[in-house]
């Protein structure tokens, strides 16, 4: 068996574990079991990719395994990693565990939640293996749809209609997938035969007229769950309905399977297509990044705050993949690392507080600085990850992105990354506005003078992340170097149409 293949063994049998354990402690241990063994999976998996890259052992993507599933229509599963998936996979292990511990004490319907939540995690590592189509989308579907049970039975709030929506415009993406999955199935060939196999598919050229109308497709198709200018409406909803660890899993991870998927198909499989409209797409992310940051500044729940910065965050990453240049293609993979990561920590954090003061408006708050210490000076840190403080992961995936963007010499594209840049500007007012309400100045509530401080259980969900983007932050280039050496053959094919 490929040792790819226990990144989607190892959630399955801990699902099986916690379906014959006996109670609900039960099933959160092993939940954390299985988080925990996955994330070891995921570190092994950095260190050998990064000894073999040391060694020169290095092709298009290593640990490449091959079974046929339906030989007539030459579907198979097939699996395999670069240097960007490996470091997709890597988040997904720290998010996951991390959600994990942040819902130590989620009730009722205990086993239910947690088995609903580590399927989703199921799709999202298969997603990141797969590197043929129909595989792809299956694991696609598969982390897609456990949401609509997460949101409407353990959400708050409107999580019926928050639900309803989110499945409803993702199943949309997904139609617009599927047909150009299979557009670019029918349309490849070239007397080699049709494959849905991403490495063979690049060897061949899928003709330009099919390009022109096959790449939107696709990008739309991932972009809707990258939160892209119009569809970015059910994102809001459903982060503000969402139980903690779901708005963690869903910001942090589920939303950069669209991201990642622009790049590997779209981008990837069509240059050309790319090439010629890019810049369509460049003026809708574009607008994701500005009208995202200025409608948190309108925000007074914290979950839409966030959830209105996810989608400024997000549509940094497409913006960026869409300047198809290696420096700043290489910040979009860093950004989508970064805002996972921090993200993440802003709805385990949010989760946390609503918990003590049963209210997420933030004018209802006030002086939990002096209440709860630790998750104050946590949420500190978040929001200056958030706003691009150096020495943080923010601050470098968003200054490579702006290096790259700024390569193109004219002015179209020069206009639109300096209206991106604005978006740092006004990251910083709605971040500040909410740390200087929600923390200092005085209690408003004398209630809220009777909380506790972090659990041991919260304080592994923050500190696991608060790690991570310190350690990126800090120590970025063993990253940047792993996802260039992968981005080279995409930037290559890219370079030779200019």
């Amino acid at each position: 068996m490929n040792v790819l293949s226990l990144f989607v063994l190892v959630p399955v049998l801990t699902i099986v574990a916690m379906v014959l354990v006996r109670n609900a402690a039960q099933v959160r241990v092993t939940a954390a079991v299985g988080s925990v063994l996955q994330f070891i999976l995921s570190v092994g998996l950095v260190l050998f990719y990064l000894a073999e890259r040391r060694a020169g052992n290095m092709d298009e993507m290593i640990l490449v395994h091959d079974t046929v599933w339906y030989a007539p229509l030459n579907i198979h599963y097939t699996v395999g990693v670069d240097g960007v998936s490996v470091a997709m996979i890597l988040l997904t292990a720290i998010v996951v565990m991390a959600g994990v511990f942040a819902s130590w004490k989620l009730e009722p319907l205990t086993r239910e939640f947690f088995v609903s939540l580590i399927l989703l995690a199921t799709g999202v590592f298969g997603f990141f293996i797969s590197i043929d189509l129909f595989t792809m989308f299956l694991f696609y579907e598969l982390a897609v749809i456990p949401m609509y049970l997460l949101i409407g039975i353990w959400g708050s709030g409107p999580k019926e209609y928050s639900a309803m929506k989110l499945t409803l415009m993702l199943m949309g993406g997904s139609a617009l997938l599927l047909v150009g999955i299979l557009a670019i199935y029918f349309s490849s060939g070239n007397g080699l035969g049709q494959s849905m196999n991403i490495l063979e598919l690049s060897k061949m050229h899928i003709p330009l007229e099919a390009q022109r109308w096959i790449f939107p497709l696709t990008f739309l198709g991932f972009g809707v769950l990258g939160a892209l200018f119009p569809f970015h409406t059910w994102s809001p909803d459903g982060h503000a309905s969402a139980p903690t660890a779901v708005s963690m899993l869903h910001a942090g991870v589920l939303m950069k399977l669209g991201g990642y998927g622009c790049f590997r198909v779209a981008i990837f499989l069509m240059p050309e297509g790319a090439h010629e409209l890019a810049w369509i797409f460049l003026i809708l992310t574009g607008v994701s990044v500005v009208y995202g940051a200025f409608g948190a500044i309108v925000q007074k729940d914290l979950k839409y705050i966030n959830a209105y910065s996810s989608v400024s965050h997000c549509g940094l990453v497409l913006f960026a993949l869409l300047m198809l240049n290696q420096t700043a293609m290489n910040g979009a993979i860093l950004q989508m690392i970064s805002h996972g990561l921090m993200t993440a920590l802003f709805f385990a954090l949010i989760g946390m507080i609503y918990g003590r003061t049963h209210t997420r408006n933030i004018y209802e708050m006030g002086g939990l600085m002096k209440v709860i210490p630790f998750l104050s000076v946590c949420y500190v840190i978040a929001g200056l990850a958030s706003l691009g403080l150096p020495g943080l992961s923010g601050f470098v995936a968003e200054m490579t992105i702006f290096f790259g963007a700024f390569q193109h010499a004219d002015t179209f594209h020069r206009v639109l990354t300096i209206a991106a840049c604005c978006s740092i500007v006004i990251t910083a007012v709605y971040i500040l506005r909410v740390v200087g309400t929600l923390l200092y100045g005085s209690v408003r509530n004398p209630h809220f003078a009777e909380f506790k401080d972090a659990s041991w259980f919260e304080r592994s969900s923050t500190l696991i992340l608060i790690t991570a983007i310190a350690g990126i932050g800090l120590f970025p280039l063993w990253l940047s170097s792993m996802i260039g050496d992968s981005l080279a053959p995409v930037v290559s094919r890219l370079i030779s149409l200019l």
